[in-house]
């Protein structure tokens, strides 16, 4: 799988996903960090990535595209940066399974 990890979200989870043996940057990767959802959303589209983000803007995006960029929508607090690596790494599997069964939407709380 191919992920672009929003702004909001630490670097170290991007570069565990390529871990994982998925392809994966951050918009910091690609000098986007500045960059609008808007311009995101385009490159994910053109890319066949699929978004990670904490952002609701792009839930907007992702409800007004008639074909959507698959969307994963991070919903919690602040955390640690270890402890978010850790809690998305558990769910991985998880969201792996909903991807692959065509879920375009999965919402992490």
């Amino acid at each position: 799988m191919r992920f672009l990890v929003d702004a909001q979200l630490p670097i170290a989870l991007a570069r565990m996903l390529q871990q994982h043996g998925h392809e994966s940057k951050h918009v910091a990767d690609l000098r986007m960090m500045e960059t609008p959802d808007r311009d995101i959303w385009i490159w994910a589209k053109q890319s066949k990535s699929i978004i990670i983000s904490k952002d609701e803007d792009f839930v907007i995006l992702h409800g007004a595209d008639e074909h959507p960029v698959p969307l994963i929508w991070v919903r919690v607090g602040n955390t640690r940066r270890k402890e978010l690596l850790e809690w998305f790494e558990r769910l991985l599997p998880l969201i792996e399974e909903k991807l692959a069964n065509g879920e375009l939407l999965v919402e992490l709380t």
